[in-house]
């Protein structure tokens, strides 16, 4: 379902693009098989955290199915692979587009088996995406409002007559992700996976970034999530994801690991200390002159936007 907008009271923040994303998502928030698979693959989730069910062979198949897809279109370069550690541990990466969990699980080693906590509607919103991530495995699918959805809100409330009807649309079908029982339940899930010796990747940035070479500031979650299970943080970057055209070369670039002393009582302190440490190893493994190669870009609008 679309919602009428007035072109003419665009601001710099809500865009015609930004709008027909936000109603993308609304729909997407509103499609029973997307709410279905989300509910069914959560539920899965907690039980493989509680050490039902087994998902090696899904490792192997998640591998071969992400990476023949990906090398078919792009020139992938993972550098020092070798520096994940052989235990349980937490990638933290930074995002420039909704293809870099799937560019990450599909170059993993396949022990740990690794989990990717990506956006719920972003991953299931279209059909060929909901099959083929029930085939890989891996995903922890994190319901949410948008950050542009909440600017639709704003807008609304200040006076965007044309965004009301989407604005109440959000309100209605859209989870904050805030509420308590939704918070605990993907807590659960990933301390029992890293307590099942797997792994998780995240993207501390809590969103995509607009600029290669650049980071916005991390929220608290990765380090929190490290800091309760005793676990290593390996910082990762991402080059090249930002503007996506075929052929075009994609670079994973793996850090050192980061170790820090388990603890169950956590200090808000403690906490930015090591996000900052975080941060810095990540800027240390970003190229500082990233320039997007000249020439032909075959199929780019088709690529950078078949994940939307």
């Amino acid at each position: 379902m679309t919602y009428p907008i007035n072109p003419d009271e665009k601001t710099a923040d809500l865009s015609l693009t930004t709008i027909q994303r936000v109603q993308e998502g609304v729909a997407a928030a509103s499609d029973r098989a997307v709410h279905y698979t989300i509910k069914a693959t959560l539920h899965r989730l907690e039980a493989i955290a509680q050490g039902h069910g087994e998902t090696r062979f899904h490792a192997i198949v998640r591998r071969f199915v992400l990476r023949s897809l990906i090398h078919a279109v792009f020139r992938v370069r993972v550098e020092n692979l070798d520096r994940i550690p052989q235990t349980p541990a937490i990638l933290a990466a930074n995002h420039l587009h909704h293809i870099d969990p799937l560019l990450l699980l599909g170059e993993l080693p396949t022990h740990p088996h690794y989990y990717v906590l990506g956006d719920a509607r972003t991953l299931y919103n279209k059909f060929w995406k909901r099959f083929t991530l029930r085939l890989v495995g891996g995903v922890i699918p994190l319901e949410r409002m948008w950050k542009e959805e909440i600017a639709v809100i704003e807008a609304a409330k200040a006076g965007r007559k044309d965004l009301l009807e989407l604005a109440k649309a959000i309100e209605e079908n859209v989870p904050t992700g805030g509420d308590i029982q939704t918070l605990r339940q993907i807590d659960r899930i990933v301390q029992g996976i890293l307590s099942q010796d797997d792994g998780l990747i995240l993207f501390p940035e809590g969103r995509l970034g607009s600029t290669e070479g650049q980071l916005h500031p991390l929220k608290r979650g990765t380090v929190i999530y490290a800091l309760r299970a005793g676990v290593p943080i390996v910082p990762v970057v991402l080059i090249g994801t930002h503007d996506l055209y075929f052929g075009k070369k994609l670079t994973v670039r793996f850090g050192e690991p980061l170790y820090f002393s388990q603890t169950s009582k956590i200090k808000r302190q403690e906490v930015d200390e090591v996000l900052a440490v975080l941060q810095n190893s990540m800027l240390n493994l970003l190229p500082t002159n990233y320039q997007e190669p000249k020439g032909l870009k075959l199929f780019r609008h088709f690529l950078n936007h078949m994940l939307w």
